[in-house]
């Protein structure tokens, strides 16, 4: 050895010892006082009322506190916290009400003054709930039988923390009678009270309480380790009564997520399943649940069960893909940062594709129920005109503004395309790993190295578009950057049906609807004739969408206006459908009486193609790698 080096070696080693006895020596910091928890209760007594109550004990120091009403919901991707249905808001300190005045920049944000001598501000609010059956989790949540709890809607919480290191403590009162289900951890039930363990701001807004007059608990995994339910609750018993089958295949859920990503970040999970034609209907993720919400008689009616059948898996595979892995921009320390939603076609667009592949996976949809609801949303995206002006990365990119925008001119506005065409794009990836690998690799292994951390507490690990690119060549090798940017930056003209092509199947159309399309005619009243005259419309003649350039569209039908008659006769489905097929090859035009407004109009349709429904058959000329995607992972 050198002598220098061995010097050297002898220098660092004292200087080392000196430290370490240097920092024995030193004084030691204090150890750090926990801080003081909120203290919250909430009233739901009078939720068939649509009324909540809440109290709040807030710890504060005397002056200025800015309080914040929750206003980017996790999950809506939007400022959807529903301030406009705050009130009762008053504020004590020792007993004292206090003035408070509402920010003029920041809409959610209160200002008020805490008196010397005071430690506590005492919060009390009220929230009154919508009727109407519409929106997402600001929609209607309660009837006289049932009530979704989400803690965001009723609590205001000191500004300039990470909603991570705030403790709170939360307590709530049911109607008598009522039963409930959450992943919130319990620590108790007395006097018709529920008082959950402490935890933080960010876990409490992360698990919400369904209750019920009529509840239904339903283990998915009694052998454990880790349990599984469907809290179930409906405005009368019978909608509870699902068939041991449904109940199997929901129980193949939990093992097929379990071999998809070989990891679970969670210490048990709920299924908080409302089950009302008078709440709104939709899927919200939760780290330990999912708040899902369908019409009363889903899950015992066939054709409804089937058209609601990825809601569950897809808002279960976000526990894996948008809670635990979350885009950077999501990521946000509290809830008035704005979040950005540009890899939401990661968040969910791979969720829609995996929501659909463990439907046909685990029983929920059998192999043709999944084809038909492929070619539906295939051929929506490629009878899609605002994919010609507006790119998929743009409908990430403005979420915020195409979650809230109405349904006429829709297909020439777009919507959160990154949903569906998301499915297709995903669909693409796969058929190409198993292309290119002989089967060998398949998205699947993407899953597992992304979304795979072992089984451990909830948490989120972030990552950003170079992040997806990696793991992709973990996978195969590939030029992954190109493939995803030219599907999110370019204009069409037509949808990306690769992942179909490459599958072994071919998208086509008939005068034959499929099963999907009456069974979606039937549960939701509408009439699909999207693909022929490019109307889409309700069996009351309502006109939802008018497909740009389409034969309505050249006729100068506009959305939002009524079909009252048909070839002079008085409007209703099976006559608008009896007139398309008459006018097939040389048959006569046809004629549509139009309320606008006040006004009626007669527009003539030079179409003769006949009706036109969408439709995957099989490709023989190459290998059927579609049926291998959906095959189980588990015997």
């Amino acid at each position: 050895m050198n002598i220098f080096l061995r010097r050297s070696a002898l220098c660092v080693l004292c200087l080392s010892a000196i430290a370490a006895f240097a920092q024995k020596r030193q004084p030691q910091p204090a150890a750090s006082v926990p801080a003081q928890p909120i203290k919250l209760t909430v009233d739901a007594t009078h939720a068939p009322e649509k009324i909540l109550h809440a109290q709040e004990q807030i710890p504060a120091a005397p002056g200025e506190i800015k309080l914040a009403f929750p206003k980017w919901i996790p999950g809506e991707h939007g400022p959807t916290g529903p301030i406009m249905d705050l009130t009762g808001l008053k504020f004590f300190a020792n007993g004292q009400r206090l003035a408070w005045r509402r920010d003029l920049d920041e809409m959610y944000m209160f200002h008020v003054t805490v008196p010397p001598g005071s430690s506590m501000l005492d919060v009390q609010l009220d929230l009154v709930m919508p009727a109407p059956p519409e929106g997402f989790s600001s929609g209607a949540s309660a009837t006289t039988q049932l009530d979704m709890l989400s803690w965001n809607q009723v609590l205001l919480y000191p500004q300039g923390k990470n909603t991570d290191d705030i403790p709170i403590i939360a307590s709530l009162k049911l109607p008598a009678g009522w039963r409930y289900g959450t992943p919130l951890p319990v620590a108790g039930e007395s006097g018709g009270q529920i008082n959950f363990q402490q935890v933080s701001l960010t876990t409490l807004i992360d698990s919400p309480v369904l209750s019920g007059a009529h509840f239904r608990r339903i283990a998915l995994s009694p052998a454990g380790p880790i349990q599984h339910y469907i809290d179930a609750v409906a405005d009368g018993d019978a909608a509870l009564e699902l068939s041991q089958a449904t109940i199997d295949q929901y129980k193949k859920l939990v093992a097929e997520t379990g071999a998809l990503f070989n990891a679970r970040q969670y210490r048990e999970y709920h299924f908080l399943l409302t089950l009302s034609d008078h709440t709104a209907h939709f899927g919200l993720e939760h780290h330990e649940s999912s708040d899902d919400r369908v019409a009363e008689r889903t899950m015992i009616d066939d054709d409804a069960r089937w058209l609601a059948g990825s809601l569950l898996p897809h808002e279960m595979t976000h526990s894996w893909n948008g809670k635990y892995r979350r885009p950077k921009g999501l990521a946000t320390p509290d809830y008035q940062q704005p979040m950005e939603g540009d890899l939401l076609w990661v968040y969910e667009g791979m969720t829609d594709y995996w929501g659909n592949i463990l439907a046909a996976r685990t029983g929920i949809w059998n192999k043709q129920q999944f084809l038909d609801e492929t070619a539906d949303l295939s051929a929506a995206l490629d009878h899609t005109p605002g994919r010609s002006w507006r790119p998929l990365q743009d409908t990430a990119d403005a979420a915020q503004i195409l979650y809230s925008s109405p349904q006429e001119f829709e297909s020439w506005r777009r919507s959160v395309d990154y949903y569906p065409e998301g499915f297709l794009i995903w669909l693409d990836a796969d058929t190409v790993i198993r292309q290119q690998t002989k089967g060998q690799k398949s998205l699947n292994d993407f899953c597992r190295i992304f979304h795979g951390n072992g089984n451990t507490l909830p948490m989120v690990k972030t990552y950003v578009f170079d992040d997806v690119v990696q793991t992709l060549n973990q996978v195969m090798p590939y030029d992954w950057a190109k493939f995803l940017r030219d599907r999110l930056d370019t204009y069409g003209p037509g949808a990306p049906l690769g992942g179909i092509t490459n599958g072994g199947w071919k998208l086509v159309y008939d005068e034959n609807p499929s099963d999907f399309t009456k069974a979606m005619e039937k549960v939701h009243n509408a009439v699909d004739a999207r693909f022929s005259i490019g109307l889409e419309l309700d069996d009351k003649g309502g006109i939802h969408d008018v497909i740009v350039d389409s034969p309505a569209w050249k006729a100068g039908i506009a959305p939002g206006s009524t079909v009252a008659a048909v070839n002079g006769r008085k409007y209703n489905p099976d006559v608008l459908r009896d007139a398309i097929k008459a006018a097939k090859g040389n048959g006569p035009n046809v004629e549509l009486i139009v309320v606008n407004s006040d006004f009626y109009k007669t527009h003539t349709l030079n179409y003769h193609e006949g009706e036109k429904y969408p439709h995957l058959v099989r490709d023989e000329s190459k290998p059927d790698i579609l049926s291998d995607i959906i095959a189980p992972l588990t015997k």
